[in-house]
């Protein structure tokens, strides 16, 4: 079984939010499932060790193609992000390390992957009216993004602008100069924002490819103008298998115009936050909150860092009660390592077989 790397990129940035640079406050979940706060963390970018995924069919039956569509979707790809007490990348951990629970069940884990597997990363730049004080220095950090993250011949990347409309302005390409270019043509910001609206359209885009899909976001997560609701929106990220990743650009607009780290936030800033924190729970990514150019840089960094460590579980949904379409809790401990803290999905759709 090969995966691949999925990311999605909104760039916005007009609310004022008081989190500080890397730090996330938890939120309520409007899901079954409880938010974990996700943690802004050093690793070290050190090469690891890919270990070989064993096929699940024997290698001497050979597998026609409705075989191998029905093994790939019957597949729940679990990134984890494990690091100790001290906030460092665990990177020696085996499969018989980790306890993977389905909703409070004990579950087999399949197979044990490294990150060293294909990335596909998908940008969506925020070009609406929200965007303004910072977005020529958005812009070139997301050029730097593109450039550190993306290997020639493994991984592809494809760039959406959201404003009163979400466009897929390139398709998924190796060619980080015609990424970089596609930025730089956009025109000035203007318009209202459809971000939810916009994070649904890239998670069915992505959900056409095999891999492992992360959606990078870096926005103040206000939303002027969508139909989707956010329920509807952790839905199409479970049902695509994607983990989602926010650089909040609301206190680095904020420290621009006032020199001021922080501020007092409206009803509507709080309701973009905790949108975000949502999102990022639920799909096991993680919250930056940057207030100047260097730390938007380390935001990039981190995330280029984190998702070159992670370990890929993968569980295969077996037994009467795994019914298609219906939603499972997950939860995920790492056994006899209580220094050990570990970030994941909280659930995924049951697929069809």
């Amino acid at each position: 079984m090969k995966f691949g790397f999925y990311f999605i990129f909104i760039l916005t940035s007009t609310l004022g939010i008081s989190a500080q640079s890397g730090r996330v406050k938890p939120a309520e979940s409007p899901t079954p499932s409880s938010i974990i706060r996700p943690t802004v963390i050093y690793i070290p970018t050190q090469p690891v060790a890919k270990t070989p995924l064993p096929s699940p069919t024997p290698a001497a039956t050979p597998l026609g193609d409705d075989e191998v569509i029905k093994v790939e979707s019957a597949l729940v790809p679990i990134p984890v992000s494990a690091v100790d007490s001290n906030g460092r990348s665990v990177t020696n951990l085996k499969l018989s390390d980790f306890e993977l629970r389905v909703d409070g069940k004990p579950v087999e884990i399949s197979d044990l992957a490294r990150s060293e597997t294909p990335i596909r990363l998908a940008m969506l730049f925020d070009n609406s009216s929200s965007v303004m004080i910072a977005r020529e220095f958005e812009k070139d950090a997301a050029v730097k993004f593109f450039r550190r993250i993306i290997r020639p011949e493994k991984d592809l990347a494809a760039l959406y602008s959201i404003a009163s409309d979400a466009r897929l302005e390139q398709r998924l390409t190796a060619d980080t100069g015609l990424l970089t270019r596609s930025i730089e043509l956009f025109p000035p910001p203007e318009g209202a924002t459809k971000l939810l609206d916009g994070i649904i359209l890239a998670s069915e885009y992505l959900a056409e490819s095999q891999g492992r899909r992360v959606i990078v976001i870096v926005s103040d997560g206000d939303d002027t103008l969508s139909d989707s609701t956010l329920e509807q929106t952790l839905k199409a990220l479970q049902l695509a298998n994607a983990q989602v990743y926010v650089v909040k650009t609301t206190d680095f607009e904020n420290y621009k115009r006032t020199g001021v780290r922080g501020g007092n936030a409206n009803i509507r800033q709080l309701v973009a936050e905790r949108r975000m924190l949502e999102i990022t729970a639920q799909t096991g990514g993680a919250v930056y909150s940057p207030i100047d150019e260097r730390e938007l840089e380390d935001a990039f960094r981190q995330i280029s860092a984190e998702l070159a460590q992670q370990y890929v579980l993968s569980y295969y949904p077996e037994g009467d009660n795994e019914k298609p379409g219906e939603f499972r809790q997950i939860s995920l401990d790492v056994k006899s390592k209580p220094n050990v803290t570990v970030r994941t999905r909280k659930g995924y759709y049951v697929p069809k077989r």
